[in-house]
Order: C-alpha cells, then sequence, then structure tokens
C-alpha cells in the first residue's frame, strides 16, 4: 500500500512540476471544463431522471384512477342485474313451490325462464344466466342451448356461492363457461344465493356470464408497457381468475400484495402500482418492466452521452487555444532569454498579448539594455584600466633606483647646509614614494600627511604667500577614502584660486561630522570662481555620476541642459578634470550620495567639499561624541 501511495505520488508531482506551462495550463482547463460538464450533465440526468418518474407515476396513477373507476361501475351495474334475479319475487315464489304435476313444473320452468330471458336481452355483455335450486332443478337462458355440468355441485365455485352468506361472488374471468359446456368464449362470472325472505333461508343459486372483455380491457388499462403484468387479488388474498393467468415474479406473494398500501413503488427492475376497488373488495396490482417504461429515458441519455463527448471534444480544443495564447507570448520570451543567453543583447521583443505579459516583455526589453549598456562600461573600464596599468609600469622605472637617488641628493644638500632646499627635496621623496603605492584605499590621516608634504613645496615655491591651516581632528584620522583625494583640490585652490589674486592668502582644510557622514572642506580666499564656471562644474560633476541621476533629480534638468549650451572659454575646463575625476573615483568606492560639491567662500574665494561616509560601528561613539 505504502508503494502504491509513493508512486501515485511521484506520478503527480511529474506531471505538475516537470511539464510546460502550456501542458499544464491545458490540464488545467480542461480538467476544470470535464469537471464542470459532468457535474452539470449529473444534475440534469438526475433532474431528467426525476421528473420521468414523476410523470411515470403521474401516468400510472391516473390509469389507475381510471380502472377503478370503470370496475366500480362495472361491477356495480352487475350487482344489481344479480339483484335483480335473487330479489325477483316470483322467481322466489316459483323455486319454493313444490309439486308433483308435469305440467305445474313445465309452467313454473317457462315462468323462470321468461324472468331470467327478459333479463338477458337487457344487456348485451350476457353471455348466460343460470339458476339452480337446491333441490336439483336447473333453469338456463343463453346464447345457445345450454348443456349444463352435471356435476356443478361439487365445484369449487358452487360452493363459494352456496358458503358466502348472500354476498356477491366474484368468480373471476374464464376462457370459457364454467358451467354451459357448449358455451366456448371466454366468460366473467359471478354468482350469489337466492333467499326465502319468508323463512330466511336459501333456496337456490344465481350464476351469471358477461363477455370477459369488459373486465379484460379494463386490466388491461393499468398496463404500463406491452411486458406489463396486471391481475386482480380478492379480499381473502387469492388471485382473481383471468383468461391469461399472470407470471408472477419468484418470491412475489400475493397475500402481501394484498395489503399494500396504494400507489406507486419501485421493486427492483419493476415498478409495482397498486390500487383497490372498494365495491368488490380488490386490489389491483400492475407490475411494470422499468426497461420498457426508460426507453425514452435510455434515448435521452444516449443523447446527454453524444452531447457530453461533443461538449469535452469542443472543451479540449478551447482548453488547447486558451493555453497556447497564454504560453506562445512566453514561449518567445523564453526563446529571446536564450539568444540573450548566449551573449545576443541586440534583441527587441514586440509582442502584442496580455497586459502582464506585455509588462514582462517591456520589462525584459529595458533589461537587456541595461545589460547591454553596463557591460559596455565594464568593456571601456576595463580598456582604460589596462592602458593606466601599462602607463603605471611604463612610468615606474626602477623606483628603488629614484628613492635612493633622491635620498643621496637630500643628504649632500643636508651636509652643506642647504636646510630648506633639503626639505623641499625631501617632501617631493615623500610623495613620489606616496603615490607610487599600490593601494588604492588609505585614511584620512595618510592623506593629510601627504599634502603637508605638497604644501610644504607649494610655500617654497610662491616663497610664503600662502598661509596653511589643517583642522582635522585626531578622531576621523582613520576614516577610509581614495589615495590622492586632497591633493588635486588643494592643487586647483592654489593654482586658480591663490596664485591669479597676486597677494597672500589663506588655505584652510578642516572636517565636521554630518549625521553618519564625515564632511572634508578645503577653502581658499582666492580670486574665486564665477557663477558660469561653478554651473559648468556642478553639470559635469551631476554628470560623473551616471546615468539617472539626472532623471531622479528631475527639478534640475531643465537647468543641466541649459549651462551645458552656455560656450565655453577654451582651456577653461582643465582646471576641473582632476575634480570630476575625483567625483568619479568616489562614488566608484562608496556609491551615489558621496562625492564633491563646489561653492563660494565667504567672504570670498572657493569652497570644495568632500562627503565621505563614517563607519557603522562607530554610531554610538560618534553619537557621544
Amino acid at each position: 500500500m505504502e508503494e502504491w501511495e509513493g508512486l501515485r505520488t511521484g506520478f503527480i508531482k511529474r506531471v505538475f512540476t516537470r511539464t510546460t506551462i502550456q501542458s499544464r495550463l491545458f490540464l488545467l482547463f480542461s480538467i476544470s471544463m470535464t469537471g464542470i460538464l459532468l457535474i452539470v450533465s449529473v444534475l440534469f440526468y438526475n433532474r431528467m431522471t426525476a421528473d420521468f418518474r414523476s410523470k411515470i407515476t403521474d401516468l400510472s396513477q391516473k390509469n389507475s384512477s381510471q380502472t377503478v373507476a370503470l370496475f366500480n361501475l362495472l361491477l356495480e351495474g352487475y350487482d344489481s342485474l344479480s339483484k335483480s334475479i335473487s330479489n325477483n319475487s316470483d322467481v322466489v315464489r316459483m323455486l319454493t313451490e313444490k309439486s308433483e304435476s308435469p305440467a305445474v313444473d313445465y309452467i313454473i320452468e317457462r315462468s323462470i325462464t321468461n324472468v331470467i330471458g327478459a333479463i338477458y336481452y337487457s344487456r348485451e355483455d350476457i353471455r348466460g344466466i343460470h339458476v339452480f335450486s337446491f333441490d336439483g332443478k336447473v333453469y338456463n337462458y343463453g346464447d345457445v342451448m345450454s348443456v349444463t355440468d352435471p356435476n356443478y355441485a361439487k365445484t369449487s365455485w358452487f360452493r363459494d356461492i352456496e358458503f358466502s352468506n348472500g354476498k356477491m361472488v366474484w368468480l373471476g374471468s374464464y376462457p370459457k363457461s364454467i358451467v354451459d359446456e357448449t358455451l366456448m368464449h371466454p366468460v366473467f362470472s359471478f354468482g350469489r344465493l337466492i333467499y326465502d325472505l319468508d323463512r330466511h333461508k336459501p333456496i337456490g343459486v344465481v350464476l351469471i356470464e358477461t363477455r370477459a372483455e369488459m373486465v379484460e380491457d379494463a386490466l388491461q388499462n393499468v398496463k404500463l408497457g406491452p411486458s406489463s403484468e396486471a391481475f386482480i387479488i380478492s379480499f381473502s388474498g387469492d388471485l382473481v381468475p383471468s383468461i391469461e393467468p399472470p407470471v408472477l415474479p419468484e418470491g412475489m406473494n400475493p397475500k402481501v400484495l394484498a395489503i399494500m398500501d396504494e400507489g406507486t413503488r419501485y421493486e427492483g427492475d419493476q415498478l409495482v402500482v397498486t390500487s383497490r376497488v372498494p365495491f368488490a373488495g380488490w386490489t389491483v396490482i400492475s407490475l411494470n418492466p422499468l426497461k420498457e417504461l426508460n426507453i425514452e429515458l435510455v434515448r435521452t441519455e444516449r443523447y446527454l452521452v453524444i452531447v457530453f463527448v461533443v461538449l469535452i471534444g469542443l472543451s479540449i480544443l478551447i482548453a488547447s487555444l486558451v493555453s497556447r495564447s497564454i504560453s506562445s507570448p512566453l514561449k518567445r520570451v523564453v526563446r529571446e532569454m536564450k539568444q540573450v543567453e548566449t551573449g545576443n543583447f541586440n534583441r527587441v521583443l514586440d509582442l502584442t498579448s496580455y497586459q502582464e505579459i506585455d509588462q514582462l516583455a517591456e520589462s525584459f526589453n529595458k533589461m537587456v539594455a541595461r545589460i547591454a549598456e553596463l557591460i559596455e562600461r565594464v568593456k571601456i573600464s576595463s580598456v582604460s584600466e589596462k592602458n593606466a596599468e601599462l602607463q603605471a609600469l611604463q612610468s615606474q622605472v626602477n623606483p628603488h633606483f629614484l628613492y635612493n637617488t633622491l635620498d643621496m641628493i637630500y643628504w649632500l644638500l643636508d651636509e652643506k647646509g642647504h636646510d630648506e632646499l633639503g626639505g623641499v627635496l625631501l617632501s617631493l621623496s615623500q610623495m613620489f614614494r606616496y603615490s607610487s603605492h599600490w593601494e588604492e584605499e588609505v585614511t584620512l590621516g595618510e592623506e593629510v600627511e601627504q599634502i603637508r608634504h605638497y604644501l610644504n613645496i607649494i610655500e617654497m615655491r610662491l616663497k610664503g604667500r600662502v598661509s596653511v591651516v589643517i583642522d582635522i581632528d585626531k578622531q576621523w584620522k582613520s576614516v577610509r577614502m581614495p589615495k590622492m583625494t586632497l591633493q588635486p583640490v588643494i592643487e586647483n585652490a592654489v593654482k586658480h584660486g591663490l596664485e591669479p589674486s597676486g597677494r597672500s592668502g589663506k588655505l584652510r582644510v578642516y572636517a565636521e561630522q554630518f549625521g553618519y557622514d564625515l564632511r572634508v572642506i578645503v577653502e581658499d580666499d582666492g580670486v574665486g570662481i564665477s557663477d558660469e564656471r561653478l554651473a559648468t562644474l556642478r553639470v559635469s560633476l551631476e554628470e560623473a555620476t551616471g546615468p539617472g541621476d539626472a532623471d531622479r533629480n528631475g527639478e534640475n534638468g531643465n537647468e543641466i541642459e541649459a549651462v551645458r549650451s552656455i560656450p565655453h572659454k577654451s582651456g577653461s575646463s582643465s582646471g576641473g578634470i582632476g575634480i570630476i575625476n575625483l567625483q568619479r573615483r568616489l562614488i566608484y568606492m562608496f556609491g551615489r550620495g558621496y562625492g564633491v560639491e563646489i561653492g563660494h567662500a565667504q567672504p570670498q574665494g572657493t569652497a570644495v567639499r568632500i562627503t565621505l561616509p563614517l563607519p557603522r560601528l562607530e554610531e554610538n561613539e560618534l553619537n557621544d561624541g
């Protein structure tokens, strides 16, 4: 059992996890629509079956009511017919009259025969009327000359009438007369006792035989099919004889049927209809095979099966079309992805499908374009990096030789007492050593030490015209930053701010905390920067952050376009190249949100602000500070 359960679970997993989306959608649509059709068909079939059975029940009850009414009417007439003889005073008188004269006997016989003959001709359905006295005399009237059965007094029907206490005895239908040996036609027989009311004792029996067709036709009316069986059960639970004796199913007891309630019920493969004839105390039973009653239902079932199969076919076709309409665009997306997987990024997916799939295609096109752009950037960056490495290798001509040479010159100058020149040479040696290191990332303390050497050389060159103030707290000395961050800024401040002023100037370098960032500011009080030049540099710095920033800062987009249209003087941009490169390096190392900002210093001059991230581990310490 466990192995079978495992196999079933594995099969379900394979079906629902290793199939294409088209197959899965097709399967789900097919199962769903088939299930809906099956449910609707079952409900329709059940409803149709219930309606059909209800109609059959109504029809059977209607037939039963008509049959009962017909039997009551017919039997009431027969009862009146028998009473017209048994209660006839002349017949009773003549049956009780004793005579030993043949002439008198003949007169009595003719009188009784005339009475029953008159009654015989009053109805067309009478086959014969027979009067039997208990002293052995028989009086007949019928279609032909009657030959009475000499042993009639010993028959069961005679005894039934004899012991009936004057009640009507319905004997049933027979293929021929039960008393007249010459009457070979089907008859319906019934009879009763003839009483001498004066002495209160029976004096004879009257037996009437009518045409059996009237009763048999009424009995046929309760049959619903050619193979149906109809029969009558008497009050005592015995079958009332009929022309064609019924064939009862095995195990069916007439006495049990006689006490069942009126109505219709289903027993096995038959519809049983029970009705009562109160006048005679009869129970009329009709057994109707369902296979005959369900002929129309079977035809409807076949039609329903055909319609169901056709609808299933249409459902499968619709499921196939719907699943294909959904999966085809997705398959195109997959094919394009495989093309991109091979390195072909020049793909544009043009789809007109469902809104969600169109959005997927649009996002796919944007993603491919972005990947192609990034790959192109990486290629350019890789080429630039290789060129830079090549230039660096070409420029590094035995650095140890240059260090040793500069040290040798420094010691020669020191021996000859040229301390000032020796200090400049020592600063130059330290700058060369610092710039030749391969490390890309240094601390703020190392950068400050580097610019001190650079400023020593500048102060020597400008002969004291520059006053330098470096105000960097020790707690910021460990902040990481790209190498050669401060030198290009200070170089621009000296070259484009202080030197053109023609007077003594001041250069200040300091740092301040701003939230979780550190701002390093370089200010000079030189000639400053024009608004036009400042706008140009800001646009260049904005563009250096990479694509997307201008869109993100949409409010500045028009300003940037306006500045681009300003004509620049030849050579005016040379001073901003180092700043722009520094901007790119900072963004590359720390991301957008960090970098260089340029503005006016107060009361005059230029201020350059470099924003660096502070280490997150020092957050509590920085807040306490």
